[in-house]
Order: C-alpha cells, then sequence, then structure tokens
C-alpha cells in the first residue's frame, strides 16, 4: 500500500513540476486532446499502460 502512496504521489510530482514549467505547451497539449480522435486517445492510453506496466516491472525484477 505504501507503493501505490509513492507512485501517486510521484505522478503529482511530475505533472505539477510539467504544469508549473511548461503551461503554455501543456495548453497546447489539452487542445490536440480534445481535438483528437477518442480511437487515436484510446491507443495512447494504452500504449501508455503497457509502457508503465512495463516500468514498474522492469523495477520490481532488478529490486
Amino acid at each position: 500500500m505504501i507503493d501505490l502512496v509513492a507512485a501517486i504521489g510521484l505522478v503529482l510530482v511530475i505533472e505539477g513540476a510539467f504544469y508549473a514549467g511548461l503551461p503554455s505547451v501543456a495548453k497546447a497539449m489539452m487542445r490536440q486532446g480534445v481535438e483528437a480522435p477518442d480511437q487515436t486517445l484510446r491507443l495512447c492510453g494504452l500504449a501508455a499502460l503497457a509502457l508503465g506496466v512495463g516500468v514498474v516491472w522492469l523495477a520490481r525484477v532488478s529490486a
């Protein structure tokens, strides 16, 4: 459970740093996301999910 809370905290840190450091880029990306077809967003989400699972798996195996 502690690992889950730490992971959520890291996501918030990374997103916060992105929005704080590059707000104009974040806005442009949001506009593109709103205009993108649902299928494109779904595929990108699945790719990010798979990449995240792979990273966590590699981190756990190497630890």
